[in-house]
């Protein structure tokens, strides 16, 4: 499972980085909300990415990291939720 969780992990991390930055283009950073959420799903991505990499790299603790790394991936999930949630509902 951390063959996928690894490239879907970084490719959202990105997507994240994106988003932050088109916040901080358009000046909504100061009115909303959405950079702190995006900020704490960059971080949870890369420790998401950084526990699936150790689960592939490790031989004894496999199973531990890559439930880690699965369990902090659906953190990372819940926060692009509450974002697109956010965004939709024109909250800000």
């Amino acid at each position: 499972m951390s063959q996928h969780i690894l490239p879907t992990a970084a490719n959202l991390l990105g997507l994240c980085f994106v988003i932050l930055s088109f916040i901080r283009v358009m000046k909504l950073a100061a009115e909303t909300v959405i950079d702190e959420l995006m900020g704490a799903a960059i971080i949870v991505f890369l420790i998401t990415s950084v526990f699936s990499y150790a689960s592939i790299r490790s031989n004894e603790r496999t199973d531990h990291f890559e439930k880690i790394a699965d369990t902090v991936f659906l953190v990372g999930l819940g926060l692009l939720t509450i974002t697109a949630m956010i965004i939709v509902f024109e909250i800000v």
